[in-house]
């Protein structure tokens, strides 16, 4: 058993925004305007690291300005989105609903999920809540359910336009295929191209129909990620565990980077007994050294190079790979650890986002669980008020463009000005 997992060096986030991105993102004010419902997906493995607050923040503005959300419970808005609402009675028979969606549930524990959803309830009481996989026939239909049921709360609406928006590689596109399969009777062909590389989805889609009676429509949307991570140590640890799931373009990362953070993140979820341990000789005790964890999966894959050197980068690729493809659902098998498994002061895990010391002789019920993840949910939302405040949300090379575009935008401004003054029709002497 690891009593003491060190934290692996990361190296810093890289910037991944394409122009594809930005376009939609100043699009997503417009669109907000005719949309009743936003299904925003995150990955249940990073519930906190996979919400985009420049979305969240147009979110929470569309719901501010049809007077859904009171001004004391905003968190994501940026201070030129805090005007007062602009129809603050358009509550009534518009539908403004703002659904979460944890994909991907089979790849976290199952005990973690209620502890996690109510820990989440009481920290955002304006936002739904729901977990899905797309494997799951029956959560497919009971997202459909909700989606015709919010339809039927609002009879006088002809349709109900839902917006399906979250950072790349979510499952967004996979998602609207199965609602559309499951909504519509008969054989309903595959709308929507999937892949399993970020940034595939590239514009905003036509309108998909999801249900006939009452009519819900869909759109489907590019994914979107944070134009900068952050600096220090919280943006780098964002931006590998983001690159781990596949959301952030390949290549940007070392492989052996990845697979230290991997390795340091399966110790967490079980220190007793990691998943990975499966992947090794029998009887080979947990390592936190990720050296010498590669040197016995190089050894045990027969990867060797020429003059029998172990290949470290080619065993990395292949423990990502199979974290992705298998070791995820046998890592979503742990279970709790409670005060019998040890006496020493270890630390539990759920998710990658979630991380908390276990306590003993308490046992780690779902009250505990509960308690140990709002305590994570809180150091989250304080991350996110130092970044703000330490200019951590903004890269260098963005501060430079914003300098120049503020230049452009005023020597434009004195030009249209000095037009005005002289005017068409006036005569230069």
């Amino acid at each position: 058993m690891l009593s003491h997992i060190p934290f692996p060096i990361l190296p810093p986030a890289p910037s991944w925004f394409p122009g594809h991105m930005n376009k939609f993102a100043r699009m997503l004010p417009a669109l907000l305007t005719r949309t009743d419902v936003v299904l925003e997906l995150r990955d249940s493995r990073l519930p906190l690291t996979s919400i985009n607050g420049d979305l969240e923040g147009a979110l929470e503005k569309w719901r501010l300005d049809r007077g859904r959300i009171p001004m004391a419970h905003r968190r994501f808005l940026s201070p030129h989105q805090t005007s007062s609402p602009s129809s603050p009675g358009s509550a009534g028979p518009t539908a403004c609903e703002h659904v979460v969606v944890f994909n991907k549930r089979d790849l976290v524990p199952e005990w973690g999920l209620e502890p996690f959803r109510q820990a989440m309830a009481s920290k955002f009481p304006e936002q739904q809540f729901f977990f899905a996989s797309w494997h799951r026939p029956r959560d497919i239909k009971a997202l459909n359910e909700l989606l015709v049921s919010i339809a039927k709360q609002h009879p006088n609406s002809p349709e109900l336009n839902v917006l399906v928006v979250g950072m790349p590689n979510v499952g967004k596109s996979t998602l609207l295929n199965a609602l559309r399969n499951i909504g519509i009777r008969g054989p309903t062909p595959k709308a929507l191209r999937t892949s399993p590389e970020p940034g595939h989805t590239r514009a905003l889609s036509t309108r998909l129909k999801l249900s006939t009676e009452p009519l819900v429509y869909a759109y489907d949307s590019p994914g979107v990620m944070l134009p900068f991570l952050g600096r220090g140590d919280r943006g780098a640890e964002r931006g590998i565990k983001l690159a781990l799931i596949a959301g952030i373009k390949e290549g940007l990362y070392d492989v052996e980077s990845l697979a230290a953070y991997l390795l340091y993140r399966l110790n967490i979820l079980n220190p007793i007994s990691p998943v990975y341990l499966q992947l090794l000789p029998p009887s080979t005790p947990p390592t936190a050294d990720v050296h010498i964890f590669l040197e016995l999966l190089a050894e045990r894959l027969c990867m060797i190079k020429r003059g029998g050197e172990r290949d470290y980068r080619r065993a990395a690729a292949w423990f990502v790979k199979w974290w992705r493809d298998q070791g995820g659902l046998a890592s979503a098998s742990t279970l709790p650890i409670t005060s019998s498994d040890s006496t020493l002061p270890i630390r539990q895990g759920w998710g990658f986002d979630f991380e908390w010391a276990v306590d003993y002789p308490q046992e780690n019920n779902a009250g505990v669980v509960r308690q140990k993840m709002e305590e994570c949910i809180e150091r989250y939302l304080s991350g996110r008020i130092e970044d703000e405040q330490d200019g951590g949300v903004v890269s260098v090379t963005q501060v430079k463009k914003m300098a120049r575009d503020e230049k452009k935008e005023k020597w434009a401004a004195r030009s249209r000005a000095k037009a005005k003054v002289g005017g068409p029709g006036r005569k230069i002497k």
